[in-house]
């Protein structure tokens, strides 16, 4: 594609977005050139490259070996956990990820058909993703530290044939056994899988069930290769599911062309990868970031992808990251903020990273919350490389904002603190009050994106279109809302403040409110909660529990909060970091009875706060900052 400056190919993008993506897609390979670039479907959503053919899996990997590239390192898996470093080439990857495919074929699962990977960081998680693809079959993974009910629930919304797990995962120096989880889940579920085909690993070997249990390595290997199937650009490629406000997932769906040509788009314009660069996202494969920038993204480009089973500290210090980097040859680093803020809490002053000469890396990107000015300030003193801040969702799939490496006045835009840099081309982007009136510079207000979305972007919610109107579309009828509230000062930048709505961001990962209280409610001293996230200075936000108990219960404060600390961590799990349960007289409430969980957040961050003229008695906000201000410190 064409080098333009930012303001070209933003505007391009924007004023004629068919000439703006037509021009992306011709720097992938199809089988069948889109015969329209912009098009809408039979529900009124826009799609994008009507009667296109590919198959993403061809593109990621047999493409790069049949021009040549089949000897470079594709993938790297390094694993301070279990003490493994490991790679492939593009085509021995190629290899794994055919015979996988044709094992998923023998277990009847073809095009369309949907497989649910559960798994933690090992390298059969990234070619089981590919396999599915090769062979047009739609993959939902889940993050390995969901609980057995919020797989149930996943399970059964997707239907999925065969489930893909392993016997363990490992935390620190922690063996977590899936097995049992999976077996709970599949009990728990209506939906039956046929096949579940487990990786054992020797730190944990899982008991298999006869008749529905297969051992992988003996399955991939008595599996004959099989070839890639083509798809159509609007075919789906993969269901993700993120938190919704009702406690009740939405499955988003990507299809496979604009996907390919987004990720693809985004590789070298935003991180600056070219074919034979190392790129590392510091990610999970059951977020977003581990589909797109761990698996689809970096191999679609000829990238060679480092998948990290391990954290930013204690595996075996706060010098792991700097390690990885000097190691591969990392040229692109891409990792959540709290992950540095572990880091400088442990080592302040980084001198572990004196140990390491990180020279190799050029750029270094953070997304998945708010980048903190402190942790800002502390990377660029740090790490003497441009710390580029950028914001995108599991919706989008790509970044919504980002300063732009690979434009041609790339130099010409500086990083400012606290702002995720501007709109990358295909993203209209607008702040709008709650009436739909458009705002000024430094009026905060609501983020919304104007349609139609770029390529990439959900096309639609599983099973649930009218889920997918209601959530994105009828606030703002023709806008995307993303539920998001910031601003853009003078100059453009943009500066995403927070959720508006009921979900939190807890260390990058997205939990709604009502999920977790949901699990709270359900402990027979609870008479009513609200759950809220509030600000942490390591997670980002982790969650508060409020609750008034039922009449004539005498329950003991702490012991209530620890019993809630374990529900939910076998209902949802310990990512959630749900560590504070208050009992409470009252919670604060609108005449129409609707919990003021934005108040609650704002006396639990100490911010100022408005009462709203709807709500019933304005007292009970006193009661709440004394609970607040009385809290004890979490166990």
């Amino acid at each position: 594609m064409k080098i333009r400056t930012y303001e070209e190919a933003y505007r391009l993008s924007i004023e004629d977005p068919g000439s703006f993506w037509r021009e992306a897609a011709r720097d992938i390979d199809w089988f069948e050139f889109p015969a329209s670039i912009l098009d809408e479907d039979s529900n009124g959503t826009i799609r994008w490259f009507r009667g296109g053919k590919l198959n993403t899996a061809w593109l990621a990997l047999d493409r790069h070996v049949q021009a040549g590239r089949g000897d470079a390192t594709a993938l790297i898996y390094d694993s301070p956990v279990t003490g493994q470093i490991l790679s492939w080439s593009f085509a021995e990857l190629t290899e794994r990820v055919s015979r996988v495919a044709g094992g998923l074929g023998d277990l009847g699962v073809s095009k369309g058909d949907r497989v649910i990977v559960y798994m933690p960081m090992i390298p059969e998680a990234v070619i089981a993703m590919l396999a599915c693809a090769r062979i047009g079959a739609v993959h939902s993974v889940v993050f390995g530290g969901f609980a057995a009910p919020e797989l149930a629930v996943r399970i059964d919304d997707a239907n999925p044939k065969v489930v893909l797990s392993a016997s363990c995962g490992i935390e620190f120096q922690t063996v977590i056994p899936y097995k049992p989880l999976l077996d709970e889940a599949i009990d728990l579920a209506t939906s039956k899988p046929a096949h579940t085909v487990i990786v054992q690993r020797p730190q944990h070997e899982a008991p298999l069930i006869e008749g529905r249990d297969l051992d992988w390595d003996a399955w991939e290997a008595s599996s004959e290769p099989a070839h890639w199937v083509e798809v159509d650009a609007w075919d789906p490629l993969y269901i993700l599911y993120t938190s919704g406000t009702t406690g009740r997932p939405k499955g988003v769906v990507r299809d496979n062309g604009g996907h390919a040509v987004a990720l693809n788009y985004s590789m070298d314009t935003i991180y600056g990868c070219d074919a034979g660069d190392v790129y590392w996202a510091a990610s999970d494969v059951g977020w977003v970031v581990g589909h797109s920038y761990i698996v689809y993204g970096p191999l679609i480009k000829g990238c060679t992808t480092v998948l990290y089973e391990g954290k930013p500290v204690r595996t075996p210090d706060a010098g792991a990251i700097w390690r990885v980097i000097a190691e591969h040859g990392v040229k692109t680093f891409f990792v959540a903020p709290t992950a540095f803020r572990a880091v400088k809490k442990e080592d302040p002053d980084a001198t572990l990273k004196r140990r390491y000469d990180i020279s190799c890396l050029e750029y270094l990107f953070v997304a998945g919350e708010r980048l903190d000015p402190p942790t800002y300030e502390w990377l660029k003193a740090t790490v003497h490389t441009p710390v580029i801040d950028h914001w995108w969702q599991t919706e989008t799939g790509w970044s919504i904002c980002a300063s732009m490496v690979g434009v041609a006045d790339a130099d010409a835009r500086q990083t400012r603190s606290g702002s995720p840099g501007f709109p990358v081309p295909g993203y209209d982007l607008r702040v709008l009050d709650d009436n739909g009136n458009e705002l000024g510079p430094d009026e905060e207000g609501n983020v919304v994106v104007k349609a139609p979305l770029p390529p990439g972007t959900l096309s639609t919610i599983w099973g649930d279109h009218q889920r997918y109107v209601e959530a994105y579309g009828s606030r703002y009828p023709g806008f995307y809302l993303t539920g998001d509230g910031g601003y853009r000062d003078a100059d453009g930048y943009v500066y995403i403040m927070g959720r508006v709505d009921d979900v939190m961001n807890v260390a990058g990962h997205r939990l709604s409110t009502g999920e977790l209280e949901e699990v709270v409610a359900a402990h027979p001293a609870v008479a009513e909660c609200a759950v809220v996230g509030i600000a942490d200075e390591d997670k980002g936000q982790v969650p508060l529990g409020l609750m008034l108990l039922k009449d004539g219960v005498n329950a003991d404060p702490a012991e209530l909060e620890s019993e809630l600390v374990q529900m939910v961590r076998r209902r949802v799990g310990a990512f959630a970091n749900f560590k504070r349960a208050l009992v409470v007289p009252r919670l604060p409430k609108t005449r129409s009875g609707k919990i003021l969980r934005q108040v609650i957040r704002k006396i639990a961050d100490g911010q100022p706060y408005e009462p709203p003229s709807t709500i019933d008695d304005p007292t009970i906000l006193e009661e709440i900052q004394t609970a607040l201000r009385e809290r004890r410190p979490p166990p």
